[in-house]
């Protein structure tokens, strides 16, 4: 795109996410803050750069008001308008405890009490 004029170029780029269009659930929460992810990916995901410059460290992604994943930012770069972040360690949240023992499939939810 370099060999392009910028104003066809930033007019593509217009066109390419219109302000107006459909919003992403997927949100990172960062400490006080909370930035909506415009794409994600294996291995990371990109933020708005207006926003944000630089992000490094420990944050959740929810997909609305579901928690779905604990991250580890580990490298940040800027991509036009686009925040790229490299992710070392995205963990799934989980709604219940994990089981320290194999669990037959033909087994019981849970027990009656004697009569």
């Amino acid at each position: 795109m370099e060999f392009l004029p910028k104003d066809l170029v930033a007019a593509l780029r217009a066109a390419y996410r219109p302000e107006g269009g459909r919003k992403s659930r997927l949100r990172i929460h960062t400490g006080d803050e909370v930035l909506p992810v415009l794409r994600r990916w294996r291995g990371g995901f990109a933020l708005d750069a207006t926003r944000v410059t630089h992000l490094r460290g420990h944050v959740e992604l929810y997909e609305g008001g579901r928690h779905i994943a604990s991250a580890l930012i580990v490298a940040s770069d800027i991509d036009g308008d686009e925040l790229i972040c490299t992710v070392k360690r995205e963990t799934p949240v989980a709604d219940r405890a994990p089981l320290d023992f194999v669990r037959p499939d033909d087994a019981p939810v849970g027990y009656l009490p004697s009569a």
